[in-house]
């Protein structure tokens, strides 16, 4: 898997975090990264004009009322802000707009109801201004979610990295089985052990970012190299799978699988001094089936081996433990959660269809009604997560 690395989206509308919003959500949320001046569209829910600065963080909220509505945040100060609808007691979250520049507007559409409002600006650099509290009597307002802290994360990101650390072990006992199988000359067994390796890698994509440059040595592909498959860098699970399904020999073979085992054990002995970032968990339980879809769904990362749905199944497992982590934090903020168990436990069903003994079925291989529904349940999947991401995703409060 490659992760893309990207930073997560600055618009978060937490208001259609719920399944049951999603139709409407389709409807009324287009277009809603734009910097338009406000105004009042006939076509669409009303515009309000707010305020974003340090001295009038929240003003022009004049005429309050429940429904779908959108906020034109105006920022009118000399320095970059982030600005957050919550219930100014509890703190829940209704919505929230990152990185709105000097002199821009961004938009911010969500429904509201009976309740108690009030905007939060968050200069760059600069304490948090709360504005002026807004009282609606009536409507039913959507769904808000309490802050995370990066205090929250530190015990499921504690709890992720002790799993990785097993992990790795399993991964060096594999690889070790996979260069015996190579020096001994037996290609046949070494086809078969590669996979279970890479698959037990595969498993940890969450902590690829804090694997750092030893991920490239190690699951790294032939992309951007000068000479492809041939050159000196390509190195790895895919350098091994390239030669084990190209007719290489195992003299050629030798070295490749000898520096990969030598570059997990270097990693498993390195990961005790490694921390990860316990703010990213959330954003990488979204990019491990982003980069599933992207990579693996398309045959890109193939090197012979035709195991790219393999590899989905075993991101998927990822996935899953990641969120089993996360667990305590999602529970009371994310209603959806048993329907992502469900679809999860969907997926992985469909893939498990495609697997025959030690084998899968290649991507291209796919007809076109299997294709579809492949797509549609990691594509609904990725979707879903974007909301895990977005939750877990630490709040700025002061």
């Amino acid at each position: 898997m490659v992760l893309s690395g990207r930073t997560w989206r600055s618009w978060r509308p937490w208001g259609v975090l719920g399944v049951a919003l999603v139709c409407l959500a389709a409807a009324v949320l287009a277009g809603t990264h734009g910097s338009r001046p406000a105004h009042a569209d006939s076509a669409g829910p009303p515009h309000t004009a707010i305020e974003v600065s340090p001295s009038r963080c929240g003003r022009g909220w004049t005429a309050p009322g429940p429904g779908i509505q959108v906020f034109d945040l105006h920022n009118t100060s000399g320095a970059s802000a982030e600005v957050f609808l919550e219930n100014p007691g509890s703190q829940a979250v209704y919505g929230e707009v990152e990185g709105i520049g000097p002199g821009t507007t961004r938009e911010l559409t969500v429904r509201l109801g009976k309740g108690t409002y009030a905007f939060k600006c968050v200069p760059d650099d600069a304490d948090a201004v709360t504005g002026p509290t807004v009282r609606i009597a009536g409507g039913s307002r959507g769904p808000a979610a309490a802050p995370v802290t990066e205090h929250d994360l530190i015990p499921p990101a504690l709890a992720y990295q002790k799993w990785i650390g097993g992990g790795l072990a399993e991964v060096v006992r594999l690889t070790t089985k996979l260069r015996g199988a190579v020096d001994r000359g037996d290609l046949a067994a070494a086809r078969t052990a590669w996979l279970p390796a890479h698959l037990e890698y595969e498993r940890m994509g969450a902590a690829y970012d804090a694997f750092g440059d030893a991920d490239g040595q190690i699951n790294g592909t032939d992309a951007g190299l000068h000479e492809g498959v041939r050159d000196r860098h390509f190195t790895g699970f895919h350098r091994v799978e390239y030669g084990l399904w190209h007719g290489a020999s195992a003299d050629a073979l030798r070295g490749p699988a000898a520096a990969l085992v030598k570059a997990v054990t270097a990693l498993r002995d390195a990961w005790a001094q490694t921390r990860m970032d316990p703010a990213q968990l959330g954003l990488r339980a979204h990019e491990i089936l982003e980069n599933t879809v992207q990579f693996e769904l398309t045959g890109r990362t193939d090197y012979g081996s035709d195991s790219n749905l393999g590899t989905a199944r075993a991101n998927l497992d990822g996935t899953r433990e990641v969120l089993s982590r996360l667990r305590p934090v999602l529970a009371t903020r994310y209603a959806d959660l048993p329907a992502l168990d469900s679809r999860l436990d969907r997926a992985g069903h469909l893939l498990d269809s495609f697997r025959h003994g030690g084998r899968w079925t290649p991507p291209a291989r796919l007809n076109r009604a299997d294709r579809e529904r492949v797509n549609a349940v990691l594509g609904d999947l990725v979707e879903r997560l974007a909301s895990v991401a977005t939750l877990c995703d630490p709040r700025r409060t002061a």
